[in-house]
């Protein structure tokens, strides 16, 4: 009997001890996916032509990135929205009254790069702005998922109600700025003027900076579309007629078959389809019959975005006009192959379609040329300059602000302590 209980208290043991190994192998083979995610991840750490950009670099302090596992984050986390803004250093408060009361809108438009969005996005983010954010309806599914949960823990960012299959240089790309821009006619956020972005942008002034550059006396009242009357060089693209092929490329239909004049004796003129927008002008997009017609018109043309909205800017009846408008505004920072040696010096990085993708050797050239936005940045070529520039771009957003900052919205540490934030010339 006293055997038995033996036996039976030993089997006890053991099932005790198995029981508690069991659930130590399953809580570490559970757990990791969320500690990682929580712990300081490894970043790339800032190069040399990077640290001498930055705020205080005479200190000689190191500094080191936070929050670089953007994507894995986002596809990976079960975390709750509030968390997860926090983690990913979103601005969750207005940095300033003169912000506050000048919203903004944004039109973004995204296919790839999941990472380079999150970060764009963290960027041009404050809660006073709104934001519409067109997916391709070509993107992977997996995409879209994570660029839908992402957007679903703000309530003044959303997906536009009708998505494109975009083609580069295609009518499509145009479509879907008027289908966001349709979107935020019905929304309650005052917003004043509406700028247009891709996924491989990033933000060269801060918020504040573009609200006071907006509220300038040149542009007030003003929309902001750069652009000249249609140079020769360029009339094949609206003379001739062309077919987009959905989601490859905008092909000519052939040399014979010409378009008739654009509606209303317009002219036409050629210019960026980048802009900031006044919100009446939005209005006439979308109410009025000569930008319907023009719009319309458009539809079998080559790059319709780089001839619209300059076309209809130079209206006298559209709202915010200018009618004697040339190349002013300062939209965007890029490096055009045919501009090396006359705008710039060259390309630190490469080409892509004669447009450089910037490496960190182009970022004091982006940085002095103080436009808005810069384009174009990649993850994988150079990752560097995007790194540079994002905390350049935070710690000047942070360094504005006239509330108190708030630890999870810094980018860097100082030094080995991961309590030690870095906010340029002071630490929080």
């Amino acid at each position: 009997m006293r055997q038995l209980k033996g036996t039976k208290c030993s089997f006890l043991l053991c099932l005790g001890m198995s029981i508690i190994i069991c659930s130590v192998i399953y809580m570490r083979a559970r757990v990791p996916t969320e500690l990682k995610l929580l712990e300081p991840p490894s970043c790339r750490p800032f190069s040399a032509e990077c640290k001498a950009l930055l705020p205080g670099a005479e200190d000689g302090v190191e500094r080191n990135r936070r929050g670089c596992q953007v994507e894995s984050y986002i596809v990976d986390s079960h975390t709750q929205c509030s968390q997860l803004i926090g983690d990913l250093h979103f601005i969750t408060r207005p940095l300033s009254r003169e912000e506050e009361d000048y919203p903004l809108a944004f039109i973004v438009t995204v296919h790839k790069e999941l990472e380079l969005f999150v970060r764009l996005l963290r960027a041009i983010y404050m809660p006073q702005n709104v934001y519409c954010i067109h997916v391709d309806k070509k993107a992977p599914s997996e995409y879209k998922a994570a660029v839908l949960k992402l957007v679903g823990c703000f309530k003044n960012i959303f997906l536009s109600s009708r998505s494109e299959i975009v083609t580069y240089a295609g009518f499509s790309r145009l479509q879907a700025d008027v289908n966001c821009m349709s979107d935020l006619a019905q929304s309650k956020t005052g917003w004043r003027k509406v700028v247009n972005l891709c996924g491989q942008d990033f933000p060269v002034m801060s918020n504040l900076e573009l609200v006071r550059y907006m509220q300038s006396k040149q542009w007030r009242d003003r929309n902001m579309t750069p652009g000249v009357k249609q140079p020769m060089s360029m009339m094949h693209r609206t003379q001739l007629r062309h077919r987009e092929i959905t989601g490859s490329h905008v092909a000519l239909m052939g040399s014979r078959l010409t378009k008739g004049p654009p509606p209303h004796n317009l002219q036409v003129y050629f210019g960026t389809a980048y802009y900031a927008l006044t919100r009446d002008f939005v209005d006439f997009v979308l109410k009025s019959p000569v930008a319907q017609d023009l719009l319309e018109w458009s539809k079998d043309t080559f790059s319709p975005d780089e001839h619209y909205w300059v076309t209809l800017n130079h209206i006298e009846e559209a709202p915010g006009s200018h009618p004697d408008g040339g190349w002013e505004g300062n939209v965007r920072s890029i490096k055009w192959r045919d501009q090396e040696g006359t705008l710039h010096s060259g390309c630190r990085g490469r080409y892509i379609r004669d447009i450089c993708v910037y490496g960190v050797e182009d970022l004091p050239w982006i940085i002095n040329s103080n436009s808005m936005f810069a384009n174009k940045f990649e993850r994988d070529t150079y990752p560097e300059a995007l790194d540079c520039l994002e905390q350049w771009h935070r710690t000047k957003v942070l360094n504005q602000a006239t509330v108190s900052i708030e630890p999870p919205w810094l980018m860097a540490t100082r030094g080995n302590s991961s309590n030690s934030y870095f906010n340029g010339t002071a630490g929080a």
